[in-house]
């Protein structure tokens, strides 16, 4: 993992581009071969930096047992020990080594599964091999290899530039600067500070504009990035708000617990009770009110998530998304690619003397690539035809790949090429007789591109771009094989076609040329005309019912595209975002003023909008403004590397991970690798299910814990036999905090999660209803244990007996409370809860447990239990089924109202 970021003594950026390829050893026009890129791979190692490597299995088993909770249990284990009770503190470390276990192992599993799916989201790196361009992971990027550049992509190593085309490189992950720098190809006769090389890219700034060519000078550690990578490596992971909010509750339960547990010692000991025994009744409390699967809740349930995630194609960068997925109430979606298939094909060629169809039926003919009213056109008989086809394969920046020969770049020009290629018109060919001399990218700003290519007459300009652009730039327009003046009616006729084109959701791309003599000559001024190409796009099928989920969830979908308003207005009546196209609201881009400069009218207007067209980034920006100024929580869909501002912007950014940028991709929360709208809408609605799973598990075990604290204390204030001894308690909240309560925590999705609305980001996990649930749960809880604990005492059953009735009576009751936990509207018998094969795994594991305490031989003794008569039995099962059906006799109103709606 080493370069030549200095060679032979002067920097690199200090010295030409020819002699830095001479000491590296590499011909710009041949590349490295194969044979001696691998021996340098050998020698220098993999393009990767140390701080990228890997979470430790160590390192996430010892993250499970970092909390005040674990701290705690640790502190009651350390005074069992002190109080001579051995085998109580082995039953403590026993609880806190299997919550750690069950942390780990989900943890593991969802971080591998993630690590596996990063891998395939690799960078990659085009470079020349053996005299061919060919696309290799960036991994394998090595000293003397020759990358080219383009708009979009992430600078893989550290470059010396060859060649340079209009060339701006974002730097601001290395230097801060806010504006892209331009770079050229030549040296620098001076030191220079790391900002100022103008002839050198960097590796992991982000290329904004331009084309360029370049030689590695270094790699992985190597690099300039490599040398600040070791602060990178140190930094920890911040918690996700979910899990400070967790731990903020822990800590608040914690000192509960710590106040309850000595108020109740001290009153025992100031009534006459050993202090000996009041202290073990505190430890008691202690263990009894601790959630010991509080402190994996979070990230067995993030990590499960994120898991679930990735089965759906959707790559999870940060943990933090997913918890802030479930309360996304707006989704500003790209159109292409995201709510259509991003399939392009030519569909459709708009001349002046017709309309050429690029795919239909033709008369007597089975099958006919261009036709015009039903006749075959050949395109070598038709000047028009042949010259647009001709623009749209000179003027592109696809490629095919040097191996399988399979097209790569942006599906549009791929539709450009292939349809140029159906008419024997293969770009390679016409290359050959007209050499490109010069290219001028596509900018955003011009939203056009244009090539220069030698002939017989002088310098061939070909250019494509949007329909408005290059009729703006255009004086002329072919007209039955000549250039003709193009009066304003003429143009106004043009866009008239452009429209209906659009409207029938088709992207719509105007071409044009001109001959000039120079090739620094202006290339979008004096253009002739030639037409309009119609590229079909369809809608995705699973869109329209994802759209049609999003608003039965509450969910706002906005499409955000740079395309023209007829083409957003099409396509979203075809996924169903709209009703009808004719009706929709529609606001440009330039339509919409800065938010500071906004009135109330006006926002609330922009605030409704469905669909903005003519989208740049800076208004991007400022709509996401827009909305988290409104208290909105939005997800921002982009691929480009100008997308990128926004998805840093937005609470959820979404990138896509088919045709998305390097840029885009880094600065997202989320990658979608199949680019599709229903996965988005999916991640949604795991989201949602967590935090839902989350608070359900901490209703369940807060409320079994709180019936735990009633039942000892009031008998520990009354002077009373201890219903619960502290051991039992533990084993108890092993058997319940453990395995129902974290069955609770991975469940699938409520069956009307997505009928419902967003949640507010700051509602807290436990609400004031949710509290008043714990204490009304515990309290019947509770007084059931003592309910039975006393009657064994009336019956005259031992003490023995007594605390063994009480103890199997309050672990049954912790079991089936966990159907309790069912949404108050869903039903009785089948439900999120019912459905739920991991609640039916716990519970046979738990009713195995507490059959096994008093059977067992050697842990009844242990635990201080004996076998129940049959009339125990009775109280046994009287006293665990009161809880639960007292749980759903309270849930009764809300089953009726539901079904009187």
């Amino acid at each position: 993992m080493t370069g030549a970021g200095a060679t032979d003594g002067a920097p690199a950026y200090r010295r030409p581009a020819r002699e830095v390829c001479a000491a590296q050893r590499v011909d710009p026009a041949e590349g490295l071969s194969a044979r001696e890129a691998a021996r340098r791979r050998d020698r220098h190692g993999p393009n990767r930096l140390d701080a990228a490597e890997r979470k430790s299995t160590w390192r996430i088993l010892i993250d499970q047992f970092r909390s005040l909770i674990f701290a705690l249990l640790f502190a009651a284990a350390a005074a069992s020990l002190l109080l001579g009770e051995t085998v109580q503190a082995a039953a403590i470390l026993v609880a806190i080594l299997i919550n750690g276990a069950i942390g780990f192992a989900t943890e593991l599993r969802a971080t591998r599964s993630m690590e596996a799916l990063r891998a395939l989201e690799r960078v990659g790196a085009r470079v020349r091999r053996d005299g061919a361009d060919t696309e290799i992971d960036a991994v394998d990027l090595v000293p003397g290899d020759i990358v080219r550049l383009a708009a979009g992509d992430v600078v893989p190593a550290d470059l010396r530039l060859v060649e340079a085309g209009r060339l701006r490189i974002d730097q601001s992950a290395l230097t801060g600067e806010s504006v892209p720098q331009g770079k050229t190809a030549e040296a620098l006769a001076a030191e220079a500070p790391l900002a100022d090389r103008s002839d050198m890219a960097y590796k992991g700034t982000s290329v904004a504009q331009g084309e360029g060519l370049g030689v590695v000078v270094a790699t992985g550690t190597a690099t300039e990035l490599g040398r600040i990578s070791d602060l990178a490596a140190g930094a920890e992971s911040a918690e996700t708000p979910l899990e400070k909010r967790l731990d903020r509750l822990a800590r608040r339960l914690l000192v509960v617990i710590l106040i309850v547990s000595a108020v109740t010692a001290a009153i025992g000991v100031a009534s006459g009770r050993e202090m000996l025994l009041m202290v073990e009744t505190g430890v008691a409390l202690v263990v009894a009110a601790v959630p010991e699967g509080l402190p994996i809740v979070a990230s067995v349930a993030l990590a499960r998530g994120m898991w679930r995630l990735a089965r759906r194609d959707a790559l999870v960068e940060r943990l933090s998304a997913v918890e802030t997925l479930g309360a996304t109430n707006v989704i500003c979606t790209d159109k292409t690619g995201t709510l259509t298939e991003n399939r392009m094909t030519l569909a459709r060629i708009a001349l002046d003397g017709g309309t050429v169809e690029a795919e239909g039926e033709a008369e007597g003919e089975e099958e006919a690539p261009f036709t015009r009213e039903g006749e075959t056109v050949d395109p070598q008989d038709h000047a028009g035809l042949r010259r647009a086809l001709e623009v749209g394969a000179l003027c592109n920046a696809a490629t095919r790949d040097a191996g399988d020969g399979a097209p790569q770049g942006d599906p549009m020009e791929i539709a450009l090429l292939e349809g140029a290629a159906r008419a024997g018109l293969a770009r390679e060919t016409l290359t050959e007789a007209q050499p490109e001399a010069r290219r001028v990218p596509f900018e955003p700003d011009v939203r056009m591109m244009a090539s220069f290519h030698e002939t017989d007459d002088g310098l061939r300009v070909a250019v494509k771009g949007a329909p408005e652009a290059v009729l703006a730039a255009c004086t002329h327009v072919l007209r039955d094989g000549a250039a003709e003046a193009l009066d304003e009616a003429a143009r106004d006729d043009w866009a008239a076609r452009n429209e209906a084109l659009a409207a029938e959701g088709l992207r719509a791309l105007a071409l044009a040329e001109k001959t000039v003599t120079d090739a620094e000559a202006a290339p979008y001024e004096g253009l002739t005309l030639i037409g309009l190409v119609g590229l079909l796009d369809p809608p995705r099928a699973a869109v329209r019912d994802a759209v049609r989920a999003t608003r039965a969830a509450g969910i706002q979908t906005v499409m955000v595209t740079g395309d023209q308003p007829s083409t957003a207005r099409a396509i979203a009546e075809a996924v169903g975002l709209v009703d009808a196209a004719a009706d929709a609201e529609v606001v440009l881009g330039s339509e919409m003023p800065a938010p500071e400069a906004m009135s109330e009218d006006e926002r609330a207007r922009l605030l409704s909008t469905p669909i903005f067209a003519r989208v740049d980034p800076e208004q991007k920006l400022d709509l996401i403004r827009l909305y988290q100024d409104a208290g909105r929580v939005v997800a921002m869909t982009g691929d480009g590397v100008n997308d990128a501002p926004a998805l840093e912007k937005a609470d959820i950014g979404v990138a896509m991970g088919r045709r998305g940028t390097e840029v885009a991709r880094e600065a997202a929360d989320m990658i979608l690798r199949d680019d599709s709208f229903a996965s988005i809408v999916a991640a949604i609605r795991q989201g949602r299910t967590i935090f839902g799973n989350i608070r359900k598990f901490v209703i369940y075990m807060l409320s079994g814990n709180t019936g735990e604290i009633f039942a000892v204390s009031v008998v520990a204030l009354m002077n009373a036999p201890l219903p619960l001894l502290p051991l039992q308690i533990l084993y108890i909240n092993i058997v319940s905090d453990v395995f129902p309560a974290l069955a609770l925590g991975v469940g699938e999705s409520r069956a009307d999660v997505m009928k419902r609305p967003p949640r507010d980001p700051r509602e807290p996990i436990l609400t004031r209803r949710h509290w008043s649930a714990i204490g009304g749960y515990g309290a019947v809880i509770g007084l059931s244990v003592l309910a039975v604990f006393w009657l064994a005492f009336r019956m005259g059953m031992s003490a023995e007996e007594a605390v063994t009735i009480s103890f199997l009576a309050f672990g049954f009751a912790r079991l089936w409370h966990v159907f309790n936990m069912r949404d108050a509207e869903a039903p009785v018998l089948r439900n999120e809860v019912t459905t739920n094969r991991y609640v039916w795994v716990a519970l046979g594991v738990g009713i195995a447990l507490l059959l096994g305490a008093v059977w067992l031989p050697g842990l009844g003794g242990v635990l201080s239990l004996v076998a129940p008569s049959a009339a125990g039995w009775a109280l046994i099962a009287a006293g665990s089924l009161v809880p639960l059906v007292a749980g759903q006799i309270a849930k009764a109103p809300a089953l009726r109202r539901r079904a009187r709606r």
